[in-house]
């Protein structure tokens, strides 16, 4: 499950040079299940999930969008940008 989209300055490059969202997740969630939520959630096509736990017991998944979609006008929709 998605908890929250990441709005840094670091996450905005990433968006915009790499088609890629930052989302917090629930610990328990695999890299199929945050696909599965992203692609039903935003309505896009996931390339490549990659998670990491960060110090504070979050999990991040760096989320990359296949070339069809553009990262920045899903940010856009949900209110990123």
């Amino acid at each position: 499950m998605i908890r929250e989209v990441i709005s840094t300055e670091k996450t905005v490059k990433l968006l915009e040079s790499n088609n890629t969202l930052v989302l917090v997740v629930d610990i328990d969630d695999n890299k199929t299940t945050i696909k599965r939520d992203v692609e039903k959630s935003f309505g896009v096509k996931v390339e490549k999930v990659n998670t990491l736990i960060t110090s504070k017991g979050e999990k991040k998944a760096y989320v990359k969008l296949t070339s069809e979609f553009k990262a920045s006008e899903v940010a856009q929709k949900i209110g990123i940008l």
